[in-house]
Formats: structure tokens, sequence, C-alpha cells
């Protein structure tokens, strides 16, 4: 009698094995059918391996380039599901705090290392690529085989108004350091008093109010304006529908989808593993400038954006295809806003807390392309309709900067 409890514990934690297991595979089964990009985990580990054995330079890049672009997936998968558990308002701010997370990954590690201009560029690049890349492709797809489509125009107009303050908060910084006199720098950092440093102190105080508004524009749209935003059904630039739901439609079997938990660890592994591949990445990139002849500035704004929203770009060219321009807006223009009035503020200010001088100063000629990026989007959909020509003409803007940046020096 005496070893019937435990018989019966041996049977329980059996059977609680069994259920973690069953668990796990169901999670991992559902993570990897989350999208089509998901096929290029396969170099997860071998960017890891390449970074671990120090191989050269372009297979660390390049392996830990391809390694992202589905971890980015997972990442946006895992917070959806989760945002699934906890409510439609908790779930908008997980979405529009996680929405970015590889691109503010990349960036601490890179500004960790002092790779200021690699963080601007890649900044600068991911609201390029949004706006014009992104969105052009979105009004070419959708509108070949349709003569226009139409969006969400005061959704789309409340998006832009707040790209046009973004778009301001980089202008003034470059006004005032042409206004000032040429910078005093000790060992790369600014003097006190110089105009770098001046330029610096701006730059925190703006971003900070930056932040403030990104919190009222996440109350205006999760809180006092939900209905208008739930028209288009996306917030902040996050679907809230499941991304692969809306790619391939909705499913009924509960094994695609995660539990709380599940989702809780996809979301800690994803990270720790973009984390790793995202150091080697930015450590082989000083290496990869002198051998390939590329300048930092073309490798930040053109190929790293790429990184972090290869996926998200999927979707929204799908959803696109598919006639739902409302959320194809939210992902284009919304990820440009998320990127404009937070993640390159909150960079500031990481940059002021681990002492590394990340400001809003950008040169004249990139602050001009932004002026004319946001000018030309704001123009292409001020009346609320969509056509092939128009994601034409937006798409060859975004060729033409990166032909300019192809050309254009390091200036830092």
């Amino acid at each position: 009698m005496s070893d019937l409890p435990l018989l019966g514990g041996s049977r329980s934690q059996g059977s609680f094995i069994k259920r973690a297991q069953t668990s796990l595979y169901k999670s991992t089964v559902a993570t990897l059918k989350s999208s089509p990009v998901n096929y290029l985990l396969v170099f997860v580990p071998l960017g890891i391996l390449a970074g671990e054995l120090d191989w050269s330079a372009t297979a660390r890049f390049l392996l830990n380039f391809f390694a992202i672009v589905p971890l980015a997936s997972v990442l946006a998968f895992a917070t959806e599901e989760i945002s699934d558990h906890v409510g439609q308002t908790v779930g908008g701010l997980l979405n529009a705090t996680f929405g970015n997370a590889v691109e503010l990954i990349v960036s601490i590690i890179a500004l960790r290392d002092n790779q200021v201009r690699i963080v601007q560029a890649s900044m600068l690049g991911s609201i390029l690529s949004n706006l014009l890349l992104v969105l052009g492709c979105c009004f070419v797809a959708g509108g070949i085989t349709r003569v226009q489509q139409t969006f969400n125009q005061t959704v789309a107009q409340t998006m832009s108004s707040l790209m046009a303050l973004a778009t301001a908060s980089l202008l003034i910084p470059a006004a005032f350091h042409a206004s000032l006199p040429a910078p005093k720098k000790k060992n790369g950092f600014p003097e006190p008093g110089s105009s770098d440093e001046l330029i610096l102190s701006f730059s925190r105080g703006v971003s900070i109010i930056l932040l403030v508004v990104y919190l009222f524009y996440l109350l205006f749209s999760l809180k006092t304006h939900k209905a208008l935003f739930e028209e288009d059904q996306s917030v902040a630039g996050i679907i809230d529908e499941p991304t692969d739901d809306v790619i391939t439609g909705p499913k009924t079997n509960d094994d695609s989808h995660l539990t709380m938990t599940g989702g809780l660890v996809v979301l800690f592994v994803t990270t720790i593993l973009v984390s790793f591949c995202a150091d080697y990445l930015v450590g082989s990139i000083d290496e990869i400038v002198e051998t390939s002849g590329l300048s930092k500035t073309f490798i930040g704004l053109i190929i790293i954006p790429i990184v972090g929203n290869a996926a998200e770009h999927v979707t929204a060219i799908v959803v696109a295809m598919k006639d739902k321009m409302d959320l194809a807006i939210g992902v284009a223009i919304g990820s440009s806003l998320q990127i404009a009035i937070f993640v390159t503020p909150f960079m500031v200010l990481v940059g002021w807390i681990i002492d590394v001088p990340m400001s809003l100063y950008f040169s004249t000629f990139e602050t001009a392309i932004l002026f004319v990026s946001v000018f030309i989007c704001n123009l292409v959909i001020l009346d609320g309709e969509s056509n092939w020509l128009e994601g034409a003409m937006l798409l060859s803007t975004y060729l033409i900067i990166a032909l300019a940046f192809f050309y254009y020096p390091d200036v830092y």
C-alpha cells in the first residue's frame, strides 16, 4: 500500500511530461507554419555558427541577414498570439511595442558598438522603404487587376500628418546645425558648449516630445477614436488579425495557434536568437565596408531595413492583392510612423543612457530626401484612392533614392 502514492505520483509526472511534449510540438508546428518565409530559419544555426567560428565577413553578414528575416516573422507571430489572450487594448499596446523589435535589437547592438551611422541610416531607410517601396508594391500588386482601389482616407491622412511632424523633427536639427559654427570634437565626442553638444541636447529634448506624441497616438487609436481605426482593422501599423490568417484565411484548428505560455516561450527564445544574429551581423559591417566598397550609409539605409521588414512587406503586398487596402496602408505608413516617432527617438535616449552620441541630426541631403518622400506619399494618398501608376511612381522614387545613396559617400 505504501507504494501506491509513489505510483500515482509517477503517473502524474509522466502525464505532465507528455502534455509538455505535446504542447511543445504543437507550438513548434504552429510557429513554423505561420509564414512562408520561415523556410529561411535554416540560416539561423548557420549564421550563429559562422559568427562563433569567425568565418569571412561576407559569410557572417549574409547568413545572419537571411537568419533575421524569418526570426522577425516569428516575433510578429508570437506577439499576435499573445495579444489574442490579453484583450484588444493590451494587445494593441503589445503589437505597437514589439512590432519593431528587430529594428530595436539591431539598433541597440549597433549603438553598443558605437555604430551611430548605421543606426541613423537604418532608421531613415526603414521609413523610406515603408513609405515608397512597400506602399508602391502594394499599389502595383493591387492595381494590376483593378482600375482603382479605395482605403480609409481619414486614418491614412492622420498617419501622414504625424509623419509630417516626424519629418519636421529631423529637418529642424539639420537647419539648427547649419546655423551653428563648425563643431569641436575630442576623441569623437562633442566638447561641452560645442555645436554638436547643442545638437545632442536638442535631439534628446525633441525625442522626449516625440515619444509623448507617440503615446498620444496610441491613446487616440486604441481608446478615444478606436472605432475609426477598427474600420480598417489595424492599429499603429500592426495587423490585428493574425498574419497567416490574413494571407491564407482564418483557421478553425486550434493547433494553428499558440497558448499564452507557448507564445511567451517563443517570444523569449526568438528574441535571444535575434540578439545573437544581430550581434554577428553588426560586427561584420566594418569589414564588409572595407572589402565591398559599399558605404555604411548604403548598407544601413538600403540593406539593413530589409532584415526587419521583409515578412511584413510580404504581408502588405498579399493583402493588397486581396483588395484589403486599409490593412496594407496600415502596415506601410503605420510602420514608418512607428520608426519615426517611437524607435528613432527611443534610440536617441538609449544612446544617452549608454553614453553614445546618437542625435536626430541628419545631413541636408538626407533630410531633403525624407521631406520629398513624405510629400510624395501624402500627395498619393490624399484622395483615398490608389492605382498601379501611383505605385510605379513611388517605386521609381525609391529606386532613384537608392541609386543616389549608392554613390553617396559616408559623411560623419
